[in-house]
């Protein structure tokens, strides 16, 4: 499944920027913020301000590929049974 890159114009620390992502990011970049109570420019400025290099795009890649793969991390380890059974059912 290919996700085209879209790009988008946002206010970061008081800043229009744009940003290009695909746009499964842009999804989980709005799942992530709504469920922090966040915008997403606030949250774009937090990944912004914590980032230790690279541009804007990659960090806000692998900040949802890491919020991702720690949820995914905490469900198998609070529950490996039903984990696995919803692995052995879909494949």
């Amino acid at each position: 499944m290919k996700s085209p890159v879209v790009k988008r114009s946002i206010v970061v620390a008081g800043h229009k920027t744009s940003v290009s992502l695909e746009e499964a990011f842009w999804n989980g970049m709005k799942e992530i913020s709504g469920l922090r109570g966040l915008t997403l420019s606030e949250l774009v400025g937090e990944i912004d301000g914590n980032r230790q290099q690279g541009n804007l795009s990659s960090a806000i890649r692998l900040f949802v590929l890491d919020y991702f793969r720690t949820r995914a991390s905490a469900v198998t380890r609070h529950d490996p049974v039903e984990h696995f059974s919803a692995q052995a059912e879909s494949g």
